[in-house]
């Protein structure tokens, strides 16, 4: 049974969304701390500096899901593909892809995905692959049972 593609999209937003939700707080914490501990204590006090690099990681850790977000933004749900690009659903006889920004494995209608960026090389392989075609990555071969 085939996954709706705004279902896969939605799924996408809301772990994209969470993990904006988890860097905006880890963010808020750790100024809140560094705030709370006042000015370093003298010029080898450390602590403030560490809080403060941390926080600046999580900043760049919110960029990114804003970003994220932004290009999923992008996807048009409703446009079916005949080849594998950007924004299509890939569905393999090993695995089922969804070509947009790179999230990982998710669950979506209790099947999995892999989120898959179009910067990784499985994307560069499968570029322009349409149903029926075959393709090997890293020593196995796959085959497109459907593009959508």
């Amino acid at each position: 049974m085939l996954v709706d593609k705004s279902k896969l999209l939605n799924e996408c937003v809301k772990l994209q969304n969470k993990q904006l939700d988890n860097a905006k707080a880890a963010m808020q914490d750790l100024q809140q701390q560094a705030n709370e501990y006042g000015q370093p204590r003298d010029r080898y006090d450390s602590f403030r500096t560490q809080l403060l690099r941390k926080r600046d990681l999580f900043a760049e850790q919110l960029q990114n899901a804003i970003d994220g977000i932004d290009i999923l933004r992008r996807i048009e749900p409703e446009i079916k593909s005949k080849k594998v690009e950007f924004g299509s659903v890939v569905i393999t006889d090993k695995l089922n892809m969804f070509i947009s920004i790179g999230i990982g494995k998710f669950e979506c209608e209790g099947q999995l995905f892999f989120a898959v960026s179009t910067k990784v090389p499985v994307y560069n392989t499968i570029k322009g692959l349409a149903k029926g075609d075959t393709y090997v990555l890293n020593g196995r071969e796959f085959k497109i049972l459907d593009v959508y």
